[in-house]
């Protein structure tokens, strides 16, 4: 019985693992294609028109480690923040739906994770088009929002892409030190709590796919990025 429970769990981990890899590789053809998460965009204008958001809110936006932050708003409790991640974005299609899913909320703040799928393997990017892309996502923000901090949420390591690592860490690092040149800009290191004694992604923060973070992940990130906003928003708030 034992033996024939275990290998069911194989079976099982094997066809989670074929789908997760033919997910990820449909999710790789998104890059040329501002439009290819269309319907994700005219989903949130829909609950826009349904329950219009306050304005003023710390707007989260990037791809599916923001998507998936279901306890978001209780984890930043009471800031008022709004959760605006959509499938596997690259930072194209962050850049190219701003003025959809994030200027109009005239948010305070504005966090932004992505870059994880523009630096995946295969997509021909680098560290210097992450950069130009995230520029032109400040320029969209401030020409609307002059005056709302921006917080480049670190590109994370994962067990699935550590081959990857050396150029997202590129990114990370040409981003940081474009926060220097900028008082509303500002990067958040949520990269090394990820990373175990051994210099290498702990297990138990990530899903069974080795990408994307589970309940503990999380719990790392707001560790971190919490105190940051509600020092600088916490007020506000109340």
């Amino acid at each position: 019985m034992a033996k024939g429970i275990g290998l069911g769990v194989f079976v099982l981990l094997v066809i989670g693992g074929v789908i997760g890899y033919a997910y990820l590789q449909h999710l790789g053809t998104a890059g040329g294609d501002p439009n290819f998460f269309e319907s994700d965009i005219l989903d949130f204008e829909a609950a826009d028109r349904a329950s219009p958001p306050e304005p003023g809110a710390i707007v989260f936006v990037g791809s599916s480690s923001i998507r998936l932050w279901t306890s978001l708003a209780e984890d930043f409790a009471p800031l008022p923040v709004l959760n605006r991640g959509f499938g596997g974005a690259h930072f194209e299609h962050v850049v190219h739906n701003a003025w959809r899913i994030v200027t109009p909320y005239a948010p305070r703040a504005v966090a932004v994770y992505v870059g994880d799928n523009d630096l995946a393997e295969g997509t021909g990017k680098d560290a210097d088009r992450v950069l130009a892309d995230y520029r032109e996502f400040v320029r969209i923000v401030h020409e609307d929002a002059p005056k709302a901090a921006i917080y480049f949420l670190s590109i994370k390591p994962s067990r699935l892409r550590w081959d990857r690592w050396p150029v997202m860490s590129a990114a990370n690092a040409t981003i940081a030190k474009l926060a220097e040149s900028d008082p509303r800009l500002h990067y958040v290191d949520l990269a090394t709590p990820l990373l175990g004694a051994d210099g290498v992604p702990r297990n138990d923060f990530f899903r069974l796919d080795g990408l994307h973070l589970n309940e503990s992940g999380y719990a790392a990130w707001t560790n971190v990025l919490r105190p940051i906003l509600i020092e600088s928003f916490g007020e506000a708030a109340g």
